[in-house]
């Protein structure tokens, strides 16, 4: 068997087996239907017309230059990645003469996110006009420009590791290069998931230890009922960028901590909060940070088998002009292969995100046994960050994560008619 072929024959045994996990471990009935059959979703989620207005024309104006910024940013990569044009813009790049391959690829990969990201920068402009004008966004400008530029140079950085990994190994190991790079993925991703809470969510929010009294207490006990006690509470100063709501628990063993929206102190009563952190806690009892990290272990180096596949296509290299995979012009066509994989998945990602999501709602409601908090507390996320209560079933299929604010609402009355009725 070939290396092309051995590259596939794998990629396929690897993705058929997350497929297979997807299917057995997906929760796809979080809760029984109760007595009486389901509740009948309300569209409007309870919120006023007012409310289910603003929602509504909020995501009709932010909406298309999401996609437009989606489709404009891949145009752009396709346009690098299936032209000589990328790998003539990776090759002219000035490089220091020892380790030329490495400079070329470090600073290719910066070169074409700056790119892409000047070129959906206007969208992106208005997209925080937009949340501005709705009053969502509380950035200054400057601060929008430093985000922006952090984001940017994060996600450059790990993307340009990441393929000076790949090159080398495809300039050492030119039969095997796609199976050790395979291997590879995997152990980043399970590697970032646990830097990420430490590296990452401080270079955009400061953390504070939550003050002391019943609201802390509470919090600490409601993780110890469910059997994962965490070491902290923390309030971030989600403020100075918005005013949406929000809570999660990040970490992992001894750096597991709750964090809390300074927003959500100010604006939801205690019992609201403790619905929330209920759920985000039902996430570490299920393990689904463990399970997910598992997951994206076994579809990353299945998806970098795939990608070794594609790279060694003479068809496409010859479209990207690049020689082969130790070829540092053959990153603007890594990259576009990257992103239209990433894309294909997302559907597959956010409905399995959905499923799990409504479990944790279900772990939420049985440890709180507060099914009133919890309809309030959607409510109050939904008119508070302008979430579309019924989005249309194509947008939410594919890009949404959570189950929206009237099925989550349904999912709860569903759970306290099983609870009255046995």
């Amino acid at each position: 068997m070939t290396g092309r072929r051995a590259a596939l024959a794998t990629a396929v045994v690897l993705l058929a087996a997350f497929a297979v996990v997807v299917a057995v471990g997906t929760p796809w009935q979080a809760l029984p239907e109760p007595p009486g059959g389901a509740t009948a979703i309300d569209p409007t989620a309870g919120l006023s017309a007012e409310q289910v207005d603003r929602a509504e024309a909020f995501a009709a104006a932010i909406r298309p230059a999401s996609l437009a910024s989606l489709l404009l940013g891949l145009t752009v990569s396709a346009v690098l990645g299936l032209t000589p044009l990328g790998a003539r813009l990776v090759r002219g790049l000035p490089a220091p003469r020892r380790w030329r391959w490495s400079w070329q690829v470090l600073l290719g990969v910066f070169a074409l996110a700056v790119i892409g990201r000047l070129v959906t920068l206007p969208l992106s402009a208005y997209g925080e006009v937009v949340r501005h004008r709705y009053g969502l966004s509380t950035r200054s400008w400057g601060l929008w420009v430093r985000d922006v530029a952090t984001s940017t140079a994060i996600d450059a950085a790990l993307t340009a590791l990441a393929l000076v990994a790949l090159v080398w190994l495809a300039r050492r190991a030119s039969r095997l290069w796609w199976a050790l790079a395979a291997a590879g993925a995997a152990v980043l991703v399970v590697v970032g998931s646990f830097l990420w809470p430490v590296l990452v969510e401080p270079a955009f929010n400061s953390f504070e230890p939550m003050p002391a009294g019943q609201l802390r207490s509470d919090l600490l006990a409601l993780a110890e009922e469910n059997g994962t006690p965490v070491q902290d509470v923390l309030v971030s100063d989600a403020s100075r960028r918005t005013t949406a709501l929000n809570a999660y628990v990040s970490g992992f063993g001894s750096t597991r901590r709750i964090v809390v929206y300074d927003t959500v102190l100010e604006r939801l009563p205690d019992e609201q909060i403790e619905s929330i952190t209920a759920h985000e806690l039902g996430h570490v009892a299920a393990d689904d940070v463990l399970t997910g990290t598992l997951l994206g272990a076994l579809g990353g180096a299945g998806g970098v088998a795939l990608l070794g596949w594609a790279l060694t296509s003479p068809r496409l290299l010859r479209r990207a002009g690049a020689e082969g995979p130790a070829d540092p012009a053959v990153v603007p066509l890594a990259l576009l292969l990257v992103a239209v994989g990433t894309l294909v998945a997302t559907p597959v990602q956010n409905l399995v995100s959905r499923q799990i999501e409504a479990r944790t709602d279900v772990a939420a409601l049985d440890l709180t046994e507060d099914p009133e908090a919890f309809i309030a507390m959607q409510r109050g996320l939904a008119g508070s960050n302008l979430s579309d209560p019924d989005p249309p079933a194509a947008w939410h299929w594919f890009f949404g994560s959570h189950p929206t604010a009237a099925q989550r609402i349904a999912l709860a009355q569903d759970w306290a008619r099983s609870e009255r009725e046995p």
